[in-house]
């Protein structure tokens, strides 16, 4: 017996409370798949072309705080990669797990590889901004990759960075940035990492066409990622370089917003073609990664707070528990409008799954995923407010408290 429709629809015409629940139920999930098409289809991955003329070497610079496990094949990751790479140099940020060591091995099998010893971090200053200031003063090329010690650099990752950095009379792929951030494709081998980590790329692709970052001016019109950053020498000194944002523990959203604010162009990349990462290990290491910024990435404001999980659960969890619920409870007609917000859902994540390779795992459990990550969220909030942030052996104020010391 075919499907009628018109009889299944008809209780919501007269009812405006039940025609208003199956539109939240239906509609909203249907822009962040929206965006998500868009940004399949337009987001720039650069060309693997040769570097353009004109556009001078390139210092790679990688800090690392016990990195054992990571930092031998980033280093010669850079080390094979294409580009005009005069040098690779190596912060080693008073690490205690035999990062030093490796690295003593590597200075006498690269010749390019120079590694500087931290001397401790100085009040008033987050980890990693410090690392980065260090090697920014210590780099001798007009541009300057910053490179987190957990990515691989791909052979042609350089060179398809370059290829945006370049302005349009260099280079058919050319958008004249002063800066270029990129999210390389992220390896997860523990179940958690493949429930989790795609997320990454869903918060980037859900909320707005990418492209409009680097096309338009306001500085609040802005996604980075700090794993893989791109940036002339002149315009990080332009911006007061990595000083501007010593209290930021979200520095790479800092430093990119601090660039845009000073006129000069910020390209957000997919880096599924440059580059390479496994940023947590396992579970516990993911809870505890996203936990240092989370909250602060979106503002560190109660407000932010409750906007994004409101948007998150009525986005992506609602559709499901609501389909769930109309089908238990008889209601046809709310249990297809939710049907049209759990198809939007899971074709994004389908999409999403072909252009970054991720598992059917991440498909099949997107809501779940989407609940643990605002758990995550709370717990980050959690970590703020008390003014505990905590990463790599080191504790942080809330960014509130950083500023007004």
């Amino acid at each position: 017996m075919p499907l009628d429709l018109t009889a299944l629809l008809t209780p919501l015409w007269g009812d405006p409370a039940r025609f208003s629940l199956a539109a939240i139920l239906a509609v909203p999930a249907l822009g962040p798949l929206l965006f998500v098409l868009i940004n399949a289809l337009s987001w720039t991955r650069g060309r693997p072309l040769p570097a353009p003329a004109g556009l001078g070497p390139v210092s790679v610079l990688i800090p690392a705080r016990d990195e054992v496990a990571n930092i031998e094949r980033c280093v010669r990751a850079v080390d094979a990669a294409a580009g005009p790479i005069s040098e690779i140099i190596v912060y080693d940020d008073g690490s205690t797990d035999g990062t030093s060591e490796v690295l003593a091995r590597l200075q006498g099998e690269i010749g390019r590889l120079r590694v500087v010893r931290g001397a401790g971090l100085p009040a008033g200053w987050v980890g990693k901004p410090h690392a980065c200031h260090q090697l920014a003063a210590r780099a001798s090329a007009p541009l300057l990759l910053h490179l987190d010690a957990d990515v691989s650099l791909a052979p042609e990752g350089l060179l398809r960075m370059l290829s945006l950095l370049a302005t349009p009379d260099q280079g058919p792929a050319g958008l004249g940035a002063a800066l270029v951030t990129a999210v390389p494709r992220q390896r997860t081998d523990s179940l958690a990492e493949r429930l989790m980590m795609p997320l990454l790329h869903l918060s980037y692709a859900a909320w707005l066409p990418l492209q409009l970052i680097h096309r338009v001016a306001d500085p609040r019109v802005l996604a980075a990622n700090g794993q893989l950053l791109l940036i002339r020498r002149e315009a990080l000194a332009a911006v007061g370089g990595w000083a501007r944002v010593k209290t930021a523990v979200v520095d790479d959203m800092a430093l990119c917003r601090a660039v845009k604010e000073s006129g000069q162009r910020v390209v957000f990349a997919d880096g599924d073609q440059m580059a390479t990462c496994r940023m947590y290990e396992d579970a516990g290491a993911l809870w505890r990664g996203f936990s240092k910024n989370f909250y602060e990435g979106i503002g560190g404001r109660p407000f932010a707070l409750i906007l994004v999980i409101a948007l998150h659960i009525g986005l992506f969890v609602l559709p499901y528990g609501g389909l769930a619920v109309a089908l238990a409870g008889g209601a046809p007609d709310l249990a297809l409008a939710a049907a049209v917000g759990v198809a939007a859902n899971v074709l994004l994540r389908v999409i999403l799954a072909l252009r970054h390779q991720h598992g059917a795992l991440s498909v099949a459990l997107h809501p779940v995923a989407v609940l643990g990550m605002m758990a995550v969220l709370l717990n980050s909030a959690w970590w703020s407010r008390q003014g505990a942030i905590q990463w790599r052996g080191r504790s942080y104020a809330a960014r509130a408290a950083r500023e007004a010391a």
